[in-house]
């Protein structure tokens, strides 16, 4: 059971990573890669920049995180994550990642950018989230670095409703003209 258990984890924490990219070897470095994450209205971006040799496979998902607090690492690790984006970032770039429409409530926002295929990976960025670095580190060959950036709980509001304006009739009635 623990041995399935470990394979539906990397499943789940590479899959949003299948994203083609370059095989060959190259050093990697705790600071190459670096996370920003942003909320404006019920889009949540994360801005990645990479200064690894080659280009890295990432992912940024959103997980419940009831209460406005970070759920239990076991809670994130094994929930399906259907809010998320991935995508690549080229040597010395910055990307954005963009998770758009996310619904009202609280999440905690996930990073992850991989150096290498997935058989041979060599490197592994995780943001910083409580138990996160031990737990990978004991379970994955590759390098695994924790990005400054913590995993943050983020709150989506319902969108204001929009004012209702009166019919120019009833105004015509308010004012007696």
């Amino acid at each position: 059971m623990r041995t399935r258990a470990r394979t539906v984890l990397i499943a789940s924490i590479v899959a949003p990573l299948a994203i083609a990219a370059s095989g060959t070897a190259a050093a990697a470095d705790p600071s190459d890669i670096t996370y920003a994450y942003e909320v404006v209205g019920n889009t949540v971006t994360n801005t990645i920049t990479s200064t690894a040799d080659e280009t890295v496979r990432c992912a940024t998902s959103l997980a419940d995180a009831p209460g406005a607090e970070l759920p239990p690492l076991e809670t994130v690790l094994f929930e399906q994550h259907q809010l998320s984006a991935a995508g690549t970032a080229a040597p010395g770039t910055t990307v954005t990642q963009t998770v758009l429409d996310v619904p009202p409530g609280s999440y905690v926002v996930l990073a992850t950018c991989m150096l290498g295929e997935a058989d041979t990976t060599q490197a592994w960025w995780l943001s910083d989230y409580p138990g996160l670095a031990e737990f990978a580190g004991n379970l994955v060959p590759w390098s695994t670095y924790t990005v400054q950036q913590q995993s943050t709980v983020v709150t989506i509001k319902e969108a204001a409703q929009e004012p209702v304006l009166p019919e120019f009739g009833d105004l015509t009635d308010a004012f007696g003209s």
